[in-house]
């Protein structure tokens, strides 16, 4: 019990002290400019006073990516356990949520001991998979470049998980299914190494059911045995449709892949870490817990 309340007291204090921290560097994804990128684009942050906040706080909405990155948030030199997590905010691949989703996990993540890697992926239309790549063409990218890195960044090659919400956990799902599908054109020695992640978590899934029909999971994320073992959390009265979570368990289950998954009877959905009076914002406890279960933190 002592790591769950280790865990318990290092997460109220990532969420007392608010301010997150900057990355140590930030690399451009691709070696040369993003194929069909657009330099009339410029990002821009579409938030405004009339949208919702999130625990009482405004939320980041990033839209305008055509130069994709990762930027790197390393675990504090004294409390590294070597691994890592590539992070996927969601947005429904028409913006991205960066603090929320983003910025704020990374906080919460080094607070555990794990080096966060956030990735910026190409949005608007550049997903979902398989109508377009370019999505999962930036989740293969990012995994292989962290293991590339992996050395210099103090990080475990073989402890790299990913973290996706909400329309990223829709990308956690297709990387977890297709890391060695060739959707873009070799460019440097990291396209040489693998591109699944170690684990994978999902948080309020979506996309992995296709709406009117609910019982039948997408064909571009049904897992096989080689799925990477997963985290998965849902709301019952999530818009998106709990079944997202419900059906990719239970593929899950059926390809013999290690899972868990926890399901609460409220939360809805988009709240990212920030804690509230619904139990469920206490998830990142429990996804805590599992890491020490796989054995990615000691």
């Amino acid at each position: 019990m002592r790591f769950l309340f280790a865990s318990l007291f290092a997460f109220l204090c990532s969420l007392a002290a608010g301010a997150d921290n900057a990355p140590r560097l930030t690399l451009p994804l691709w070696p040369q400019t993003t194929a069909g990128a657009n330099p009339a684009l410029h990002e821009t942050d579409t938030t405004t006073d009339r949208d919702q906040l999130i625990a009482g706080r405004r939320v980041e909405r990033l839209t305008n990516v055509t130069a994709p990155t990762v930027a790197l948030y390393p675990a504090p030199a004294g409390n590294n356990s070597g691994t890592s997590i590539v992070v996927f905010p969601g947005g429904g691949y028409r913006i991205l949520a960066l603090d929320l989703e983003g910025t704020e996990v990374c906080n919460w993540l080094n607070s555990s001991g794990i080096s966060c890697i956030l990735l910026k992926y190409r949005v608007p239309d550049a997903g979902p998979y398989p109508k377009h790549s370019e999505d999962l063409a930036d989740a293969q990218r990012a995994v292989r470049l962290t293991r590339q890195h992996a050395a210099d960044w103090n990080l475990r090659a073989d402890r790299i998980g990913v973290l996706g919400f909400s329309a990223g956990g829709h990308l956690a799902a297709v990387l977890s299914n297709h890391a060695a599908e060739p959707v873009y054109k070799s460019m440097d020695a990291a396209d040489s190494l693998n591109a699944k992640p170690d684990f994978v978590v999902m948080i309020y899934p979506g996309g992995l059911v296709h709406p009117p029909n609910l019982t039948v999971l997408g064909e571009e994320v049904t897992p096989t045995p080689e799925t990477p073992q997963t985290f998965l959390v849902q709301a019952e009265d999530d818009p998106v449709h709990v079944e997202n979570t419900l059906l990719y368990y239970d593929a899950l289950k059926r390809a013999n892949v290690p899972a868990e998954m926890h399901v609460y009877a409220h939360g809805k959905h988009g709240y990212g870490l920030r804690e509230t009076a619904l139990p469920i914002t206490r998830w990142p406890v429990l996804a805590i817990t599992w890491f020490h279960t796989i054995g990615v933190l000691q």
